[in-house]
């Protein structure tokens, strides 16, 4: 039987990349069929570029113009061109802290994912665990979604629970979901790779 291609994947973050880490380890130890092409960020000095550049991916920075949660047009048309030019297959958003619009929804249908640190649609938005601690929840934890023009709105691919322990703070919520996003997310990728 012939072995599939690895799927061909493009890293959006805004952050230190820990999402990012844990599906490029992934890739490493073979639980998951795919490969990096290309990383970008909306942040000049943000940590998943660095982590990129040290594994020697093409890891780049798109100035994202003067809007604070979306790209300004031309920057999204710039975006959805480093993709193209990369021959994406898919986009996973690792951290990416700006709302995804038209131009690369049409350019990328349903070939958009992101991770979302609570169980959706409960506590869509910024620091869902804030939201989860102050909203007296029992359970929380991660969310893999594909991404539509809406907050957190898209279809859900999977979820992981996460236990809110008494004593808990949003640092120490936090840290445990993390530690359930960095197991969910390369095994839903990993899924969608072997189901082409």
């Amino acid at each position: 039987m012939q072995k599939l291609a690895p799927l061909k994947l493009g890293i959006l973050g805004s952050g230190k990349g820990s999402n990012f880490k844990a599906i490029a380890e992934a890739i490493e130890e073979g639980r998951l069929n795919a490969e990096v092409r290309i990383v970008l960020s909306d942040v000049e000095d943000a940590g998943i570029l660095d982590y990129a550049r040290a594994r020697g991916l093409r890891a780049e920075f798109l100035a994202p113009g003067r809007f604070r949660t979306k790209l300004e047009p031309e920057a999204e048309a710039r975006l959805v061109a480093l993709l193209q030019e990369a021959q994406v297959e898919l986009v996973v958003l690792a951290g990416y802290m700006r709302m995804i619009k038209a131009p690369m929804l049409e350019a990328f249908p349903r070939r958009i994912v992101n991770i979302h640190p609570s169980l959706l649609p409960k506590f869509p938005g910024l620091a869902s665990w804030k939201q989860a601690l102050e909203g007296g929840a029992t359970v929380t934890g991660c969310t893999v979604h594909y991404v539509d023009g809406g907050m957190d709105t898209g279809p859900i691919l999977a979820q992981s629970e996460v236990p809110v322990l008494p004593g808990d703070t949003a640092e120490s919520l936090h840290a445990r979901i993390q530690v359930a996003e960095h197991a969910l997310y390369p095994a839903v990728l990993a899924r969608l790779a072997a189901a082409r």
